[in-house]
């Protein structure tokens, strides 16, 4: 992603900083979560834990309005900077499809009408 140094991708996982834009990392999750693309957000510290929940939240109102709600399910994660051991949150966000909209076999069998 070129033009947003506080925003880095690095093999589908987003990394949030503190200076990081909100608003720029919303877009770029709820462009992932359109094209199917797995999500996932990585931050390191207080500042930059804040404004990836924000982001999270925005990207919430992007994809509400076309009908795709999604789900964050954080966890931790140890990494190294700089030769140096951190704790990362992680946060994994999914899409949940509303309005009929479903990708094939998330549903299962629930609209089968055959008994089981």
């Amino acid at each position: 992603m070129t033009g947003i140094p506080e925003l880095k991708l690095e093999a589908g996982c987003l990394k949030v900083s503190s200076k990081s834009s909100p608003a720029s990392v919303a877009g770029a999750i709820a462009g992932m979560i359109k094209d199917g693309v797995p999500v996932e957000i990585q931050s390191v510290g207080a500042g930059a834990v804040n404004q990836a929940v924000k982001a999270i939240a925005i990207s919430r109102g992007f994809l509400s309005p076309v009908g795709i709600e999604i789900a964050c399910i954080p966890s931790f994660a140890d990494i190294v900077i700089d030769g140096e051991y951190r704790t990362a949150i992680r946060f994994a966000v999914e899409p949940r499809y509303t309005r009929g909209i479903a990708i094939e076999g998330q549903l299962g069998d629930l609209g089968s009408d055959e008994p089981r």
